[in-house]
């Protein structure tokens, strides 16, 4: 072959190559509209997220960052991803040049004093690397990670006032409530922060070394500089300023360690996973360490809008749960006891969110660390003065936020899976303490078999109840499993507490009184706290994923159950009273939001998989993309995204811990799921989807490993033994497909 047509030929080679996992996730998805998504960098499940922060304070600066904003006050190395609620943004630094004072009388180091404009075009968002050019200092600003720290690299133009602003005022709704900054030489910062907030007294140690020495230096305590020389702040508001003369393009590298126990904890941090000032070689690893969690489920699509999509969505499923520890395992607890565990700890589990198809999800993606998220949840257990598992825990503290006890289903689900890289009878007492325990009127629920509804009392009653039944019957199956049969006969009869809610005069789940009458007035689209948990009652009205059978009986049967399933979808969007929460909405239907993300796969469980497929196609087009505006709601730590994954893949775990995955309408040609050996046997399952695009979405025929499948859905065991679904695709419905269950 001639040289030209073998470069020719190797060209066409490399065009045709699929693109690596990690080139398609795009972190920015999500982070303008109600997203709540940050850019920056971190490493999957990683303690530090180094991010730049554009605002601070209202609804939209969960995550520090918004995509409407134009300007960037610094880079703060923690922050949460898709969350309703703010918190975090520690220890902020920013570069900056010119002058420190301008007229007469000192002014603080405020980081809001110190912004620079910046814009989308220059900047870049990849796993685990973050670039942007500060417009109003002609720097160029790069940020990437390691677990447990952070590096910067600020190319500085040529100036004879060259600064880095150490901020730890700063912060994402957690105001300080202490802090301690030494310069310890020309090149080294030490210290910590100490906040309250949504996680309350929470601490941050540091360690800031420097690449070139600073030739000067000045400190701040409460918007005041100290004397000369000094070389300690210690107070509630503290910042300093690192000042530096700069040739053109010259590069300032930051080492920054961090650590939630101890400063010297924090200084091995940093020398552990961040020993060289080679930074291009800790962007390549925290790259490598994204494509090989990624690759963990490979799609084909020929349309690459669907691949960044998924590959986004996948990649925002593994920002959370974070480590809450150190390289060495050592964590603070909850009772603010620092102990070495022997595993590594996590913490920002949103497990209202979270419970439902996210750790479904990480059981197949991240078998490797489901033993220890169950370990951390019952060290919350443990240390906890009330001896009851977590909420929302967040840094070492529960912000007990949302309703629930769905730790729980999370736990069993492990189980169920078969880990067993955690105590089972411990597992099973958590269980059982927090069910019974007097939290969020638990004690009403056991008295009466439902939470009671009072006028303006916010009790949330309906949404409780069932919610409480769920996680129930997640007790009774552990309880089964562990050959108690008492304790399973008992929480299997409170898991039949939804029905008490249940009124067949609406067809509606309800509130209802101590005396048993239920609540009045009744609108099924107002958004009520006193009934419903950031919804209405058409959003809770399918809210009994354990019992679908059960609740069909309610509706009066398949076909009445699929009448209120369509009346849902087509109803109009009135909510009644607005709730920004309620969003993404679909008729009644609330895709941004958590409590309806299992309903458009019930119509397969009553008879109508092509039903199913037809919503989730529209859920799937309409409320998702590969734009910062790609998601229609809080991702919630990665809730909304695990949806997007298990849904493009074609399945999606209904009950999610009954280890059945109903067949929906994938988007994806061909999705393979590539299974740990240590884990599971099978090696891998690939799900092909022939003949699918944009109008095929029904199912026409399926077969599992090459016999004929006509129910529609499989069970854990059949995907982890490996092997693969074929499912043909087409423009009309087969309505007869997966009719018989």
């Amino acid at each position: 072959m001639k040289p030209a047509l073998l470069l020719s030929a190797l060209f066409l080679v490399v065009a045709r190559a699929a693109p690596l996992p990690v080139d398609e996730a795009l972190p920015l998805v999500g982070a303008a509209g109600h997203g709540h998504t940050y850019p920056g960098a971190t490493v999957p499940f990683g303690f530090v997220q180094l991010s730049p922060d554009t605002r601070t304070e209202g609804w939209d600066a969960c995550s520090g960052y918004h995509y409407s904003d134009s300007t960037i006050m610094g880079f703060s190395h923690t922050h949460l991803s898709g969350t309703g609620a703010a918190d975090l943004g520690q220890v902020l630094i920013m570069p900056f040049t010119g002058g420190l004072d301008e007229g007469a009388g000192y002014k603080p180091l405020a980081a809001e004093r110190f912004q620079s404009r910046f814009s989308h075009d220059d900047e870049k968002a990849q796993p685990g690397y973050y670039r942007v050019s500060l417009t109003s200092y002609s720097i160029t600003a790069e940020l990437t990670a390691t677990a447990h720290a952070g590096m910067h690299r600020y190319a500085f133009p040529a100036s004879e006032q060259g600064h880095l602003l150490v901020d730890l005022v700063h912060g994402i709704n957690n105001p300080p409530t202490g802090a301690d900054l030494k310069i310890e030489n020309d090149h080294l910062v030490t210290g910590y922060r100490s906040s309250d907030g949504w996680a309350r007294n929470k601490t941050v140690y540091f360690v800031i070394e420097c690449s070139r020495a600073f030739e000067s230096f000045g400190l701040e305590v409460d918007d005041k500089p100290l004397e000369p020389g000094l070389t300690e702040a210690k107070g509630k508001n503290v910042r300093c300023h690192l000042d530096y003369r700069t040739s053109a393009g010259q590069a300032i590298v930051l080492r920054v360690g961090l650590s939630p126990t101890s400063l010297e904890e924090a200084r091995e941090n940093l020398q552990t996973e961040i020993p060289t000032w080679d930074f291009d070689a800790i962007r390549e690893s925290a790259r490598a360490a994204w494509n090989e969690n990624l690759a963990r489920i490979r799609v084909d699509s020929s349309n690459p809008n669907i691949r960044q999509t998924f590959y986004s969505a996948l990649y925002h499923t593994m920002t959370a749960p974070t480590l809450y520890d150190n390289a060495d395992g050592s964590y603070r607890g909850t009772d603010n006891v620092v102990r070495s565990s022997g595993f590594h700890h996590y913490s920002t589990f949103s497990l209202w969110d979270t419970f439902r198809a996210e750790h479904p999800l990480l059981t197949l993606t991240e078998p490797e660390r489901v033993n220890d998220f169950v370990r951390s949840l019952l060290a919350f257990y443990q240390e906890s003065p009330d001896h009851v598992l977590p909420l929302w825990p967040l840094t070492s503290c529960d912000t007990e936020c949302m309703i629930g006890y769905h730790a729980v289903p999370v736990i069993y689900d492990a189980y169920r899976k078969g880990f067993r890289g955690f105590d089972a009878e411990l597992a099973y007492r958590a269980m059982c303490d927090t069910a019974r325990s007097g939290r969020n009127w638990q004690d009403e629920y056991q008295k009466l078999g439902y939470v009671s509804a009072e006028t303006g009392k916010g009790k949330q009653a309906a949404s409780r109840t069932l919610e409480f039944a769920f996680d129930d019957w997640c007790i009774a199956q552990m309880a089964r499993a562990l050959g108690k049969t008492g304790d399973f006969e008992s929480f299997i009869k409170r898991s039949q507490s939804y029905a008490a809610t249940f009124d067949p005069a609406t067809g509606f789940f309800r509130g209802r009184t101590a005396r048993g009458s239920f609540r009045e007035p009744f609108d099924p689209r107002a958004v009520s706290f006193d009934d419903f948990t950031e919804a209405n009652a058409w959003q809770y009205a399918f809210s009994v994923p354990h019992d679908v059978p059960g609740m069909i009986k309610l509706y009066g049967g398949d076909q009445s159950f699929i009448r209120k399933l369509d009346q849902l979808f087509e109803s109009d969007s009135d909510i009644g009273n607005y709730l920004i929460d309620v969003s993404g909405l679909v008729g009644q239907y609330s895709h941004g939001n958590e409590p309806c993300h299992h309903i458009a796969y019930l119509y397969a469980l009553a008879g109508a998989q092509y039903k199913t497929a037809q919503r989730v196609r529209q859920i799937m087009l309409t409320q998702y993309d590969n734009t910062p505006e790609g998601l229609d709601g809080n991702d919630d730590c990665g809730q909304i995204s695990a949806w997007y994954v298990w849904s493009a893949m074609g399945l999606y775990p209904v009950n999610p811990a009954d280890g059945v995955y109903v067949i929906g309408s994938p988007l994806v040609e061909k999705a393979t799921i590539n299974l740990d050996p240590k884990y599971y046997a099978g090696g891998s399952f690939t799900i092909i989807a022939h003949g699918v695009s944009k109008q095929n979405g029904y199912v026409q025929s399926a077969k599992l490993n090459g016999q004929a499948l006509n129910r529609p859905w499989i069970t854990h065991e059949e995907l982890v033994k490996g092997g693969t679904l074929v499912l043909d695709m087409g423009v009309l419905p087969n309505r007869s497909w997966g009719a018989e269950n």
